[in-house]
């Protein structure tokens, strides 16, 4: 709030200020441009720009995500696009970043019914989208071009319009391959997304290693972190093929830090490699597919990245419940979806890595031999 002083020492005030003008213009020779030279500027130090001394960003990532089928229908049902996430977006949105991978095209249309293999979601799905703080979505799947290149293109028209940022698909070839690069509180990412899917269509990116290789190492040249996903493996199988760790060995050697994986359907591996990342699957997130525990089950990966790494990584089992929304396990259920990770880390690596020792306080995981 400004306050006028009373009347009389605002008079009083204009008058010694015209006395001291009258007095400098007489002194300067009633030069005024002398006047402003030695009067003007005045120099005031700048504050100091405050800098994070040891900056670190988090990223939040989960697995398909598909909001069609009977996940629209239970959407239409409560009358709330949000629904789905209600119970994990406390936690989505406590990121730096949050990530995913969108199953289904946002485009108008008729309902899609249970057991169809082609997904369409209401574009109005944006909103629970955005109520769970995602950032970033892969669209380099195989379901994302069920509804043509016309549902693509709203699909990215829907995104753009929520300000949630895609990979691995657009208007063009160039487009579809081309990094995206985020900045969070100093630290660069830059992601790149592909799918093994045999469409014709030039809009999403493809599995061709040597185009994925030389992307990322150009990628590394812009950014302090490079994230490649790819949209492969063998579904409902809880172990990857050799394609997926010959694609995602290639990725880390070109310069890549993580790689995350979708499409199995179920929780897959996660394999430390020449000190990368590999998160082969990460299991169903938002599904309909409440025929078997592995497809119910799905991981929310939380990682902290420095400058100097990935310090951090923590795993959040979910459980799908009434065919679409995911709740976190209980510690029972957790073990047992932890375990299934069977997780190729290095006991060096754990040491150093408090979130994991957390989560899983053994230095050598529990395997689950008969699930493979």
């Amino acid at each position: 709030m400004i306050t006028i002083p009373n009347k009389p020492y605002w008079i009083l005030g204009i008058c010694a200020s015209l006395a001291l003008v009258v007095i400098l213009v007489v002194y300067f020779g009633g030069n005024a441009s002398t006047v402003e030279s030695e009067i003007l500027p005045l120099n005031f130090p700048k504050a100091p720009e405050e800098k994070i001394a040891d900056p670190q960003v988090s990223l939040i990532a989960v697995g398909d995500i598909m909001l069609s089928r009977v996940v629209g229908s239970k959407m239409t049902k409560y009358g709330d696009y949000r629904y789905p996430f209600l119970k994990t977006a406390d936690l989505l949105k406590s990121a730096d970043l949050t990530f995913g991978n969108l199953e289904s095209p946002l485009t108008p249309g008729r309902e899609i019914l249970t057991g169809e293999m082609a997904f369409r979601a209401d574009p109005e799905v944006t909103e629970g989208l955005t109520y769970a703080g995602f950032d970033v979505l892969t669209l380099a799947n195989n379901h994302i071009l069920n509804f043509g290149r016309q549902g693509l293109e709203n699909t990215f028209k829907y995104l753009k319009e929520a300000e949630i940022d895609f990979i691995g698909a657009g208007e063009t070839a160039a487009d579809a391959y081309q990094p995206l690069i985020k900045e969070v509180q100093g630290i660069k990412f830059a992601f790149l997304a592909y799918s093994y899917t045999d469409s014709n269509s030039s809009q999403v990116a493809l599995m061709d290693s040597a185009k994925m290789s030389e992307a990322a190492k150009q990628a590394k040249e812009q950014a302090d972190f490079v994230i490649v996903t790819m949209h492969a493996g063998t579904e409902y199988q809880f172990v990857p093929n050799k394609h997926q760790k010959e694609f995602a060995h290639q990725a880390i050697e070109a310069g890549a830090t993580l790689v995350i994986g979708h499409h199995p359907h179920v929780v897959e591996t996660v394999e430390e490699y020449q000190g990368g990342y590999i998160i082969y699957s990460l299991g169903n997130f938002v599904f309909d597919q409440m025929w078997s525990q592995g497809t119910r089950e799905g991981m929310v990966v939380k990682i902290v990245f420095k400058k100097e790494g990935i310090t951090e990584l923590e795993f959040h089992p979910v459980i799908i419940e009434d065919y679409s929304q995911p709740r976190f396990a209980s510690d029972s259920e957790a073990e047992r979806i932890i375990a299934r990770l069977d997780l190729e880390l290095k006991k060096e690596t754990l040491n150093q890595i408090p979130s994991y020792k957390f989560l899983m306080p053994e230095a050598d995981p529990p395997r689950v031999e008969n699930l493979k």
